[in-house]
């Protein structure tokens, strides 16, 4: 089936079964493999992804969910200039150890800086809350989201 949307500000048509997982179309079909595959059930964060503008599970957003949506993956954060604070901390604070859920990570750190700019503390543990790294940067993490808030501040 055929399926129209718009990725990273580009109208794209994909070919999938119904069904067919939004993560494995962007990353088998598409070739963009910055989003990744965690667990498959939607309680990792790694394969975060912006549909229309909300952070969501790419492993459990099903394609024809996305039909006419704007989807956004990792590979268009610097465009946005939430997404490309969120990076130049990261890259500042030196957050990424093993790097694998980092994709996820700033994804969803992304929406919640678009929905709240200046996050408490708390504000910031409650939105990143579903999202797993298993190396623990979770205090890097949460610095770089309020690094990100004084970069878009400025």
């Amino acid at each position: 089936m055929a399926i129209s949307l718009k990725l990273n500000g580009r109208e794209t048509t994909v070919s999938a079964e119904p069904g067919t997982p939004l993560l494995w179309v962007i990353r088998d079909e598409l070739k963009l493999t910055g989003t990744k595959f965690g667990c498959g059930v939607a309680s990792c964060g790694a394969c975060t992804v912006h549909v229309d503008g909300v952070p969501s599970r790419s492993c459990q957003t099903y394609i024809e969910d996305v039909e006419g949506a704007e989807v956004t993956t990792i590979e268009a954060m610097e465009d946005i200039k939430v997404g490309a604070a969120v990076q130049q901390a990261w890259v500042e604070l030196d957050v990424v150890q093993c790097g694998y859920c980092q994709s996820g990570q700033i994804m969803s750190a992304v929406g919640l800086l678009a929905e709240n700019p200046k996050p408490s503390v708390d504000d910031v543990h409650d939105y990143m809350n579903g999202n797993a790294c298993r190396c623990a940067t979770y205090q890097r993490i949460r610095a770089a989201i309020e690094r990100a808030s004084e970069i878009l501040e400025a």
